[in-house]
């Protein structure tokens, strides 16, 4: 400011002295006044050439010049560019603020004040059946037309979720998708819709239920028998020999309490327990061994034809883990078999190698075989497809769920083949980490 009003005067001192040098004094005033509107004039053609700078192109504004004006054409430049640099870090921040929501693995769905989308994440648009940017600002109720979805919007009563069908199902699957939606109200009407996928929840949800539905079924069922026996005993007088048959009867049922409750408590300890270490090595022929004499002895007891039991091994090999668990899995496959193939019929247990180095254990008969439509649902807890057929043979149902889940500690699978009237072949296969050659345990020593 100084320097402005330096300039002025020395504008108006140099008019006047121009026009005392060519004229008279007395035209002294007029020629600084005319030097003051000189300076006036100049400065007025700067301020306006500034202005016509920042109406057309703002980022055109020349850098730092002499006097006024251009000081502050460069503080504009400066407050721009500040101004420039927090929209690019909000920009930023919002582009990183959607991506997350995009990554989300819950829908986003956000609703103006009359209903209409006006942002949807991928997730979303998936479950829903829309596009993301056709439909914007289309009404949701319009494309979602659940009427339990129509009526939870339209309520404006948003403190509990609704679920439904997912409109848009994906091909393969074999049950609907489940979604829980809700709604949250934010900046006066707008509404943002946040939907999650709750179709494993339902589906661990219906099998808590069945499990213990099953469980107590398993249970109440012998405890029935103990009890009608037990009131049998103490209510009439029987015979040594009729004595000896109810509790020969009520011994076979306390068993098979005991059984299942040990196959329960196996399963449990399965599932907290840690993978097994891969230090521990078992001969593959030690186990197989130990199934043959199970096997045979099982196949005395319950029927008095007996199998046709064959065992073969291709490799001499060994495997590690635990073998408790690896002789648990391997004799339930095999029991299997015996128990669900009629008397005189084949069991073949076969212990190979693959050609990528894996090991297979499998067990196959000549049984009554299982539909298709059973298979996936074999290793399920419980699971029969004859249930009086599995009371009869003694089974759990819980032999192959445990045989899977060894299996996957272990790293292998549990691979299921079987034709209605021919036979089934039940295979447990494990990795090339957990099977090594008998061989090289004699070449490392």
């Amino acid at each position: 400011m100084p320097f402005r009003v330096a300039t002025f005067l020395l504008s108006s001192i140099v008019g006047g002295a121009i026009a005392y040098a060519f004229f008279r004094a007395s035209f002294f005033w007029i020629g600084a006044w005319a030097g003051a509107a000189f300076w006036l004039l100049l400065d007025a053609v700067r301020a306006q050439r500034l202005l016509n700078v920042m109406r057309r192109d703002v980022s055109a504004l020349p850098s730092r010049g002499s006097g006024v004006w251009g000081e502050l054409a460069e503080r504009i430049r400066k407050v721009l560019r500040e101004r420039d640099l927090q929209i690019r870090q909000s920009h930023d921040r919002l582009q990183e603020f959607l991506a997350a929501i995009q990554a989300s693995p819950n829908g986003v769905v956000l609703i103006d004040e009359q209903g209409r989308i006006e942002w949807c994440n991928e997730t979303a648009a998936q479950q829903f059946g829309i596009d993301p940017k056709r439909d914007l600002q289309q009404h949701l109720a319009n494309l979602v037309r659940d009427p339990a979805f129509v009526a939870y919007l339209a309520s404006w009563n948003y403190s509990r979720d609704v679920v439904i069908d997912a409109p848009a199902q994906p091909t393969g699957r074999n049950q609907p998708v489940r979604l829980s939606m809700q709604v949250h109200p934010y900046a006066g009407n707008r509404r943002m819709l946040l939907t999650r996928d709750i179709t494993a929840l339902e589906q661990a949800d219906t099998m808590r239920r069945d499990f213990v539905a099953n469980v107590s079924h398993e249970i109440r069922t012998p405890l029935t028998v103990l009890a009608g026996f037990v009131e049998t005993l103490q209510s009439l007088p029987l015979d040594a020999e009729e004595r000896s048959r109810y509790l020969r009867l009520m011994a076979q049922q306390s068993h098979r309490m005991e059984t299942l409750v040990n196959d329960l408590l196996t399963l449990s300890r399965l599932e907290g327990n840690a993978p097994p270490p891969v230090s521990q090595w078992t001969p593959v022929r030690a186990l197989l061994a130990h199934c043959e004499e199970e096997g045979r002895a099982l196949s005395k007891q319950i029927t008095t034809q007996g199998h046709k039991l064959s065992f073969s091994q291709e490799a001499e090999s060994e495997l590690s883990g635990a073998s408790v668990e690896l002789q648990s899995a391997m004799s339930n496959l095999l029991s299997n078999a015996i128990r669900y193939t009629p008397g005189g019929g084949e069991v073949m247990v076969a212990w190979r190698l693959l050609p990528d180095g894996r090991g297979e254990y499998s067990v196959r008969d000549t049984g009554p075989g299982v539909s298709a439509e059973h298979i996936p649902r074999l290793t399920e807890r419980f699971y029969r497809v004859d249930r009086s057929r599995s009371r009869e043979t003694g089974g759990t149902g819980l032999g192959l769920a445990i045989v899977k889940h060894i299996a996957q500690r272990h790293g292998g699978e549990l691979r299921i083949e079987s034709t209605v009237g021919k036979g089934s072949r039940f295979a447990l296969v494990l990795p090339v980490a957990r099977v090594r050659p008998a061989a090289a345990v004699s070449l490392r020593a």
